[in-house]
């Protein structure tokens, strides 16, 4: 009895055809999943480029903004550095009060966009 499979033998041939089709399709996978790490992993490294400079920003700009209010104050620093406090707090709740639409929204459009885009 022969062991050896023919090449001529027709499921040989369609099992070696889906095991090569099987092989491109998890490659395929492969480098689709890491095409859309790449593109997520960008976003989060601008994103936090981004805050960063927004954080220096907002620093500069709270720094003129108690300076400002100290002259309108007549020097008193401490009161006009719990006014722009109490403006970052404010600030805080509206964002947290309007958390869907600017963050999360925007964040679930990008991932459904980016994994289930069909012109890919």
């Amino acid at each position: 009895m022969k062991t050896d499979i023919k090449e001529d033998n027709p499921y040989a041939n369609l099992w070696k055809e889906a095991k090569k089709f099987f092989t491109l399709e998890i490659d395929y996978a492969k480098l689709t999943a890491i095409e859309k790490l790449t593109v997520i992993l960008s976003a989060m490294a601008v994103v936090g480029v981004a805050l960063i400079l927004i954080a220096c920003i907002l620093f500069y700009l709270s720094s003129a903004l108690v300076t400002l209010i100290s002259a309108w104050l007549g020097g008193c620093m401490w009161g006009a550095n719990l006014i722009v406090g109490g403006l970052f707090i404010i600030l805080l709740i509206i964002v947290y009060a309007m958390r869907k639409s600017l963050i999360i929204d925007p964040v679930t459009r990008f991932i459904t966009k980016l994994f289930l885009n069909p012109n890919d």
